[in-house]
Formats: structure tokens, sequence, C-alpha cells
């Protein structure tokens, strides 16, 4: 299994707007192949500016996620962009399952 990890921080100003928009993005991706189910966890954080989200893609294997990159990731990613650009920033990184 492989883990899929987006870490989201956002503007407070719009993490009300940001995270109605969240929902239905998080939805999409779980239609693309390979993408099993999806956790968003709210992290803890000291920061009044702004929120901090870690959402959890869970995916069949690094190939599935390779297909994403390679096919959907731009177009999903730049959906993001076109709405909130300059309010949030995301970090990503790949997880696999060792135990």
């Amino acid at each position: 299994m492989t883990i899929y990890e987006v870490n989201l921080f956002v503007d407070t100003a719009i993490a009300d707007e940001y995270a109605e928009w969240l929902k239905g993005h998080v939805d999409e991706m779980l239609e693309i192949d390979g993408f099993q189910e999806a956790t968003w966890y709210a992290v803890e954080n000291d920061n009044d500016a702004e929120e901090h989200w870690c959402i959890h893609y869970r995916l069949d294997n690094r190939e599935a996620l390779e297909a994403y990159f390679n096919g959907p990731a731009e177009r999903m990613r730049g959906d993001g962009l076109r709405h909130f650009r300059g309010r949030f920033t995301a970090e990503r990184r790949v997880l696999q399952v060792v135990s």
C-alpha cells in the first residue's frame, strides 16, 4: 500500500471556503483509478493566521500514484491554484507501508 500525503496550510480568512472546496476535491481524487480512501486530519498548530490540514490518500500501489502524477495531477493541483492562489501552500510526500 502507498500513502500519498498532502499537507495544506490555509489562510484562516478563507479556511471555511477552502474546506468546502476541499471536500469535493477529495471526492474527485477518490474517483481516480488506484485511489482507495482518504483521511483528512486537522493538525494542531500555534499559528492563528492559518489552518493546517493533512490528507492521507491510500492507493493500491506506487504504480497507481505514478499514473496519477503522469495524468490528472497537474489538472487537480491547478484547480486549487485557480480558486485560492496565494492563500494556501501545499507540501506533499509519499509513504510506503512497511508493516
